[in-house]
């Protein structure tokens, strides 16, 4: 045997061998299928640590699987950007934003080569330089032009910590997502996406491939209700109401606005307004999340104002109450304690009437101990009595309808998308505002809109470009007349909502993306990333698509045909964080044992979906896998070269022209065929579901037997070399470097990574075979072996595809195929 196992060295030879070939940059080719893989970029916060690897390697893994399958694949890699980190270190030291931004990708960049990935780094982005960020902009101008981006004055969630405005989808239980602190309210004036216009087509996952969680998690974001909107009188004006059960309509006693509503105003009375006052002050202070907590205390004020059930004439009190939203339905409900837990809570709070109008079966006109929420009879309905439930849901809708009392509707709990961040470091929005041309865009011609340099970081509560008079003051490009620059930046989602589509043209200067390129690479074949994103990034993404389809500039609807969320790494029973101290550093392992053997820890701690615990000892068997590869490829290598003389029989092997011989078949060689078959197909069958931890465990299984057979005669055989091929090119994916150094030593041709994957034999693979005999009209032209569980389909074309047979059977001769199970298929012609 020759060298020790220097995994470093051999690591980094390779990686600047395939970077000076250009190895893994691609184009646009017509004779392979086309795959694009894509994780989900990276944050540019700094340093790359184990939770990065554990999403990047095993991704890698895939792509180089599906490149050794045939596929042309592209593995792009850049950054995401923009955002309030870069700003608050900004604001900390005194670095410019750009700076750090820049520094923390030249790090980051060194770090991912030493995964060593396939990426494409001749298409590397970063969303925060202006090559970017001008069609971010020019982007923005196109949706607003069709409609889909408007300005308007809304409560927001408000960050005091960060100073800036967070969507619905930012707010975590109350709190902020970035830096956890309570969340607020505030009226201020916003730039929307109209997504909601949207909502049905979000609903439809059809032609997609995702997991079934992230599905169900965006449907409920959703939140599709079929119901009706009844029409309630008042003193004032009319109030809608939207309801999912108008067949409750007649247990209605109290009915509730939110604390926003601006019938509130209206119909207060003066004895009620200082106590209402209150209350809207305190809920407005309140987040959303907040507001709608479970097993929160219900809390409400009377305003001293009724209204009116048009079904039964009765006179309703209308309470306030932070339960309700101003944004969800109509900002109204009413009030069915009966059949509505939340309401019966709150009758029993405040003592309000409680009135059965669906009765469970059996129910004998006792008191509820809690809602009753199922079907059921209708009762105390009036002429609907006696209904099934859902019949009288029917019925009560068709009855408004037809009096006008209201209309059947489709309500959505999903919120037109909050774009406007009071931040610096964000992409500018690139409208001009002039006090009489109104709203301007900016022309297209005077992108990027720069952020300027000498900008004030501090939070104030207004964007810090608010105060820069020469980033604000500017010309009205319609008029002429003096006019201000927008100064709040687009939400980062923004930025990442089509970074899938530039790296198909990354330099390309004419527009976001070239069409011809576009349309050969996307959309997106897989993608991975957390399940995290599925209501923020994954939803945006989605809505962006539609929107461009819509607009005219791209030909597809999904972004992701397939869709993978990878677990976490946990290290000391908790997930990694600074402020645990857990957080454990790839670039000490790199040079310590070679990222061959992290990447492969990585997949087999645990199923790669699920995540797993990172343990400093387990990663030692990992080591001592490779090692026992690499001395089986040496041993093999060093008897090759030392070997006297050619056998007798010379034959050489199809994929490294050593001279082999098979001797007479023995049950040796079966034995390994077998072996070597039934991995191929388990690996194989492994890789394509990510089932990474069973994949490894197969190839170790695989390396231990070869090591066994290693010191039998079967190594003069074939079937021995081609086993030693297989077994390097099923670790390729996984340890690139290993597995491209091994190759290049039995004098195998370069690349590895070139090499077609291997492909099983059904028969070799299988537990138990037998012997058919083949006859053609019943005589007698062949034996073949087959798998005991083979099918009558399966077996009758292997049989006519066999060249014995075909010398007697042409296409097209073939009338019947019989098929004694076990013993013979008879092929019948004319």
């Amino acid at each position: 045997m020759s060298v020790k196992y220097d995994a470093p060295a051999i690591e980094r030879k390779w990686q600047a061998r395939w970077e000076a070939d250009k190895l893994y940059e691609t184009s646009e080719v017509s004779e392979k299928p086309k795959w694009y893989a894509l994780n989900m970029f990276p944050y540019t916060s700094g340093d790359i640590h184990i939770g990065h690897w554990y999403h990047f390697a095993p991704a890698d893994t895939h792509s180089r699987f599906m490149r050794m399958r045939g596929y042309n694949v592209m593995e792009p890699i850049g950054f995401d950007a923009f955002g309030l980190p870069a700003e608050n270190a900004a604001i900390k030291s005194g670095i410019h934003p750009f700076e750090w931004t820049m520094r923390n990708i030249e790090r980051m960049r060194r770090q991912l080569k030493t995964i060593g990935a396939m990426y494409d780094w001749s298409r590397e982005i970063a969303t925060c330089v202006p090559e970017y960020y001008k069609w971010t902009e020019w982007l923005f101008l196109q949706l607003y032009k069709h409609g889909l981006a408007y300005r308007a004055k809304a409560p927001a969630n408000w960050c005091p910590s960060c100073v800036t405005v967070l969507a619905n989808e930012q707010v975590i239980e109350g709190r902020c997502e970035r830096c956890g602190s309570l969340v607020t309210r505030r009226d201020l004036e916003q730039w929307f996406f109209k997504i909601t216009a949207y909502a049905e087509e979000l609903l439809d996952f059809s032609g997609i491939q995702w997991p079934d969680r992230v599905v169900t998690m965006q449907r409920n974001w959703i939140g599709k209700s079929v119901g009706a909107e009844i029409v309630f009188k008042t003193e004032a004006e009319d109030l809608p109401v939207f309801t999912t059960r108008p067949d409750t309509v007649y247990g209605v006693t109290f009915m509730v606005l939110a604390p926003e509503h601006p019938l509130v105003e209206k119909l207060t009375t003066s004895d009620c307004r200082k106590e209402v006052e209150e209350y809207v002050g305190m809920a407005r202070r309140e987040s959303e999340i907040e507001r709608l907590a479970l097993g929160r205390e219900k809390t409400g004020v009377f305003i001293g104002a009724y209204a009116v059930n048009p079904l039964n004439q009765e006179r309703i009190p209308i309470w306030i109450s932070d339960y309700v939203l101003p944004t969800y339905g109509t900002g109204a409900i009413m009030g069915v304690p009966g059949h509505d837990q939340r309401d019966y809570d709150f009758a029993k709070k405040f003592g309000l009437p409680i009135v059965v109008v669906i009765a469970p079966a059996g129910w004998q006109g006792e008191e509820l101990e809690a809602a009753y929420e199922e079907p059921g009879t209708m009762v105390n309905s009036g002429a609907f009595n006696s209904l099934p439930s859902n019949v009288g849901w029917e019925r009560i809708a068709d009855f408004i309808e037809d009096r006008r009392m209201g209309r059947r509707r489709i309500n959505y709990r999903l919120r037109d998308w909050l774009i406007s961040r009071q931040r610096y470091w964000g992409a500018p929005i690139p409208v001009i505002y002039c006090e009489r041309c109104g709203i301007v865009p900016v022309p297209e011609e005077d992108l990027p809109v720069l952020l300027p340099e000498d900008a004030e970081f501090k939070p104030t509560g207004e964007s810090p470009l608010k105060y820069n008079e020469g980033f604000v003051n500017t010309t009205c490009p319609s008029c002429g007349g003096p006019a201000k620059r927008e100064t709040d930046k687009m939400d980062t989602f923004l930025c990442s909502s089509w970074y899938f589509l530039r790296y198909a043209s990354p330099r390309y200067q004419e527009g976001p993306f070239d069409q011809n390129r576009l349309k050969y690479w996307l959309p997106v074949d897989q993608y991975i990333g957390g399940v995290e994103h599925a209501t923020m990034h994954l939803l945006y993404a989605r809505f962006f698509t539609k929107a461009l389809r819509d607009i005219g500039l791209i030909d597809f609807g999904e972004p992701f045909t397939r869709l993978f969320n990878q677990g976490l790494i946990i290290v000391q029973s908790h997930k990694m964080s600074k402020s645990k101290g857990n957080v454990i550093a790839p670039d000490p392992l790199v040079q310590q044992i070679g990222a061959d053997a992290v990447r492969a820890y990585l997949m087999f701690i645990g199923p790669w979906d699920q995540g797993g615990e990172w343990s400093d000892q387990g990663i030692g068997g990992i080591q001592r896998f490779l090692s026992r590869v690499w001395n089986l490829v040496q041993v093999e290598v060093s008897r090759q070269k030392t070997e006297a003389r050619a056998p007798k029989f010379q034959q050489k092997s199809q994929a490294t022209g050593a001279v082999v011989r098979d001797p007479p078949s023995t049950e040796d060689v079966r034995d390994l065929l077998r072996t070597t078959h039934k991995t191929i197909k388990r690996v194989t069958e492994d890789v394509e579901k990510f089932r990474y931890n069973t994949m490894l465990a197969a190839l170790m299984e695989y390396t231990n037997y070869l090591l066994k057979a290693q010191q039998t005669d079967v190594v003069q055989t074939r079937s021995w070399q081609e086993a030693i091929d297989t077994l390097l090119l099923l670790l390729a994916p996984s340890a690139p470097h290993l597995a491209e150094e091994l190759w290049a030593e039995r004098g195998s041709p370069y690349s590895i990574h070139d090499q077609g994957w291997p492909v099983w034999d059904e028969v070799h693979a299988a537990d138990e075979v037998y012997t058919v005999v083949v006859a053609i009209n019943g005589k007698v032209r062949d034996k073949m072996t087959v798998p005991l569980t083979i099918s009558e389909a399966e077996v009758g074309k292997l049989a006519i595809a066999r060249e014995k047979i075909r010398r007697f059977v042409r296409d097209g001769d073939v009338s019947n195929i019989i098929y004694v199970p076990g013993r013979m298929v008879n092929i019948v012609t004319g």
